[in-house]
């Protein structure tokens, strides 16, 4: 448990420096590649400016680390020892992080097979990595930092082979100031948002102890393979989301203005559906994954499912605001998220530990995503489905609640068992009404399995 709370420690750090090497250019890269895509030149501009930009940037705060690395693992775990931990947790971390761009260029470009593939090949190249150097050479925990630096380098080497095959390096200034212009009020909400993401673990390791944010650390990333699985729907609904809010400005949006909030109800309801049985199985997931000293997490798993769940509406929040122009209001939206969760966190934390964090993180999240979700509404109106993802949601929060009770008061495997089999059945009820789950979807999905099969 302490190796894995040192881990999560250590990419506190790594996520903040490799956020901060980004500058915020992954959303002004989304939202500007849509603006010159019908010009190859440009868009090959747009894509080599910004990744010569990160990697600058990169090399200097890795400098940094390297020469800081002790006092910077003092600070963040309690001793020097775990430098080079930090260190290389940084560089896998910015790795992976910096091969979004050419993921994203597929996405854009409605290149799914070519997303799908590298997607699944940095994944598998990782878990094979990362077996090897802990099963075989048995390295520690540290295996794991090795893994993603070493499939991190792996992936930007060969795509950025790839691409320098297709597109011409070349740059372009004027489009560059263009995407800082987006990017660096984006800037702080990095730091805001480290500090909102990982505060939970960091507070845990200073008022309980390394074991605690090892379990807390555990729920988390078990729970965090619906933020996973919600990104990659993003990726699929999130450029259709930019060009129906490039094409349906003026006239176009007054003759057809709900066309947006209808095209993301079945999104939600496929997003939360993953929450849902991560949410009603998390018990049994815990129990075949891990040890008896990590069954602490199976509250945690619940509870952050609902918080996971809840961000759908704000991954939407940042389209609006990145197509209108207003990324200065995240960095207010940011701090306030921040307040929110430091100010109920450090009580939470002192009063119930790791179980504590998840519901304090929950509480913050829902109070700063309503407050987003009001000011995006503000600037640019989404005209949702109130009712039927209201319903979605409320299945699903109600599901998982009654989860924490029936735990809370010991009650029989049996009557828990028939509980997550009734949500279900009425998940897929509602599904059927919401024409989610249709003959006609069902035979499309047959029919591309069965494509996939013969090809």
């Amino acid at each position: 448990r302490e190796d894995f709370g040192l881990l999560a420690l250590v990419q506190i750090y790594a996520i903040f420096a490799s956020g901060l090497a980004n500058f915020g250019m992954t959303a002004a890269y989304d939202r500007n590649y849509f603006q010159y895509r019908s010009d190859n030149r440009q868009t090959a501009q747009l894509l080599y400016s910004t990744i010569l930009f990160v990697l600058l940037n990169f090399v200097f705060l890795a400098v940094l680390t390297y020469i800081f690395k002790e006092a910077l693992a003092r600070f963040v775990t309690g001793s020097y020892l775990y430098g080079n931990l930090l260190f290389f947790s940084f560089c896998g971390q910015f790795f992976f992080s910096i091969s979004y761009y050419y993921l994203s260029f597929f996405k854009n470009s409605g290149t799914a097979k070519r997303f799908t593939f590298y997607t699944l090949f940095i994944s598998f190249t990782n878990f094979a990595i990362s077996l090897f150097l802990i099963v075989y050479i048995r390295t520690g925990v540290i295996g794991l930092v090795y893994s993603q630096l070493f499939s991190g380098m792996m992936i930007f080497c060969v795509l950025s082979y790839k691409f320098s095959k297709k597109f011409k390096p070349s740059f372009n200034r004027s489009i560059f100031f263009e995407s800082l212009k987006i990017s660096y009020p984006l800037t702080p909400r990095i730091f805001f948002g480290v500090i909102s993401t990982q505060f939970d673990k960091y507070m845990i390791g200073l008022l309980t102890s390394a074991g605690g944010v090892g379990i807390y650390s555990i729920g988390q990333k078990v729970a965090n393979i619906i933020f996973v699985f919600m990104t990659a729907v993003q990726n699929v609904f999130s450029p259709q989301v930019y060009k129906k809010m490039f094409d349906d400005r003026g006239k176009n949006r007054e003759k057809n203005p709900e066309s947006l909030g209808q095209y993301l109800t079945p999104f939600a309801y496929i997003v939360i559906s993953v929450a849902l049985v991560i949410a009603l199985f998390a018990e049994e997931i815990v129990f075949i994954l891990t040890p008896p000293a990590f069954h602490g997490a199976i509250d945690i798993i619940i509870i952050l499912s609902m918080f996971y769940g809840f961000l759908f509406f704000g991954k939407l929040n940042g389209n609006q605001l990145i197509f209108m122009k207003k990324t200065h209001v995240t960095s207010f939206l940011s701090m306030m998220n921040i307040a929110l969760n430091v100010g109920l966190n450090i009580p939470f934390i002192m009063k119930w530990g790791a179980v504590g964090a998840a519901w304090g993180t929950l509480l913050a999240g829902l109070l700063s995503g309503a407050i987003s979700f009001a000011v995006s509404q503000h600037y640019y109106e989404i005209k949702w489905e109130y009712k039927k993802v209201g319903a979605v949601f409320s299945i699903f929060f109600l599901s998982a609640i009654l989860m924490i009770i029936l735990r809370s008061v010991s009650t029989g495997y049996e009557v828990k068992i028939f509980v997550k089999l009734t949500a279900l059945i009425l998940y897929c009820i509602l599904g059927v009404k919401l024409k989610v789950i249709s003959m006609e979807n069902v035979m499309l999905i047959k029919n591309m399995v069965v494509l996939r099969r013969s090809s």
